[in-house]
Formats: C-alpha cells, sequence, structure tokens
C-alpha cells in the first residue's frame, strides 16, 4: 500500500511539472498595410504624383525620374517614359504631360478640381484625363489623382529668421513663433508668438502654401511681430528642407527660416 501511495505521488509530481511548462509563444507577423507600401514606393521611387481610374481599371505613377502608366486595357497594360517638365496653363491649375513609349505616346492633363472615384467614393483634389495615342487610335481615360506632399515636413519647426533678420525672444510676447506641420493630413498647428494657430497646406510639386489659417484672438504687446510673422507665412509659395532647416520663400526672396527641433 505504501508503495502505491509513492507511486501516486510521484505520478502527480511529473504531471505538475508538466503543466508548469508553457508553450512557446507563436510569433506574430504583422503585414504592412496597402496605404504604408505605397508611402514607402513613394519614399523609394521619388513618386510625386499618382493618379487612378475605374472601368477599365488604370493607375498613374509621376515621379522625378519616370513616368509609369498600367491599367487592364489589353495592349496597355505597362507604358513607361522618362520624366518630363509639364505644359502649364496660364489662367487655370492645368498641367499637360507628353510621354512617349516605343508607338505609343500619352497625353496627361492634370487639372485641380474635386473629382470623386465613381468605385469607392473618395475625394480628390484632382481630376486626371489621359489620351493614348498608337497606330493614329485614341483611347481616352479619366479618373482622379492627388499630389504627394514632402514627408520632410512633418515636423516641429521654430522661427530662426523673419525678413532675413534672426528673431529673439523680445520680438515676440512669449515664445517664438513655431510650426508643427502633418504631411499626411495636410494640416497646421502652431504659435505666432502670441496667439495659436492652426490651417491647412496646399501642396504640389516644389510649391507649397499656407492656408485657411486661423488664429485665437489675444492681444500682443506692442512691439510683438506677429503680424509681419503672419503676413510673411501667408505670402509664402516655395520651400526648401535642407541642414535640418525648413527654408520658406516667395518670389521675392527669402522670407522665414526655421530650425528643425525634435
Amino acid at each position: 500500500m505504501k508503495k502505491w501511495i509513492q507511486f501516486l505521488s510521484i505520478v502527480l509530481f511529473i504531471v505538475s511539472c508538466k503543466s508548469t511548462v508553457t508553450a512557446p509563444k507563436e510569433t506574430v507577423k504583422f503585414e504592412p498595410t496597402f496605404a504604408y507600401k505605397q508611402q514607402m514606393e513613394n519614399l523609394e521611387k521619388g513618386i510625386y504624383f499618382r493618379g487612378n481610374g475605374n472601368e477599365p481599371d488604370w493607375n498613374l505613377k509621376i515621379s522625378e525620374e519616370t513616368i509609369e502608366f498600367t491599367s487592364s486595357i489589353r495592349g496597355f497594360e505597362s507604358l513607361t517614359g522618362n520624366h518630363v517638365e509639364p505644359l502649364q496653363a496660364m489662367d487655370t491649375n492645368v498641367k499637360m504631360y507628353r510621354v512617349t513609349d516605343k508607338s505609343v505616346s500619352m497625353i496627361i492633363q492634370i487639372m485641380q478640381q474635386e473629382c470623386i472615384s465613381t468605385m469607392s467614393g473618395d475625394k480628390s483634389s484632382y481630376s486626371v484625363r489621359i489620351e493614348i495615342v498608337k497606330d493614329k487610335n485614341s483611347t481616352f481615360l479619366n479618373g482622379c489623382g492627388n499630389y504627394i506632399t514632402d514627408f520632410r515636413l512633418h515636423d516641429i519647426w521654430v522661427l530662426e529668421q523673419l525678413k532675413g533678420k534672426k528673431v529673439s525672444h523680445e520680438d515676440f510676447t512669449k515664445e517664438l513663433p513655431n510650426l508643427e506641420i502633418n504631411y499626411s493630413t495636410n494640416e497646421f498647428i502652431g504659435f505666432t508668438g502670441c496667439n495659436r494657430m492652426n490651417g491647412t497646406i496646399f501642396f504640389e510639386r516644389g510649391l507649397l502654401r499656407f492656408t485657411k489659417t486661423i488664429t485665437t484672438r489675444m492681444v500682443c504687446g506692442p512691439n510683438n511681430k506677429e503680424n509681419e510673422f503672419l503676413k510673411a507665412l501667408q505670402g509664402i509659395t516655395n520651400y526648401k528642407v535642407e541642414n535640418l532647416q525648413l527654408i520658406l520663400t516667395n518670389p521675392s526672396g527669402e522670407v522665414l527660416v526655421f530650425k528643425k527641433v525634435d
């Protein structure tokens, strides 16, 4: 009887030991989202405009090196040409690219106007019209598109220079003016040196404007340069990012210089 009790105790001990052994954790693999894959491709290839259409399906990518067109149309599954500078209309925001790939030519027209996808219902800021010419026959396609905002703008920037002169805390009521730009939403928030502000950015290749700016209405001191700063910001049309600085200019020359702080 004692031997059976000892044997049972040993069995229970072994079972309890096994039950405490934890199973190895499974490695969870995360599949990159479609948006993330597009973002990485934009960075790697320098893509600054994307367009697409439905019925038939087609996609357009314009980068600093190439213009790529793919579609479900037989004979036009893939067309690629070297990047060319577009022709620009004088009175409206319309750009036209002419691309040749062997015996096929494409005329791509990009117009700034709201465009709604016939498939998803998503809204874009530009409409795209493409004419593909082969053997003197033309195929016309319509769709939507957007410019890809420069990811380098996505940061927090503090003002260093205003109209070529270095700024100091004596020029503003509180802290120095700053901007926080979100390139994925084309929005910004910040501080004017006296009031809080927010707004949107308008972006095209090499073109940047700060629009729909709203500020709080606190009274500023007599020596505060808030109005001067806001006027300069609203006149911006171009930008450059280099050496951890954001340089904002207009046709008259350099206006605002910010430094990266985060």
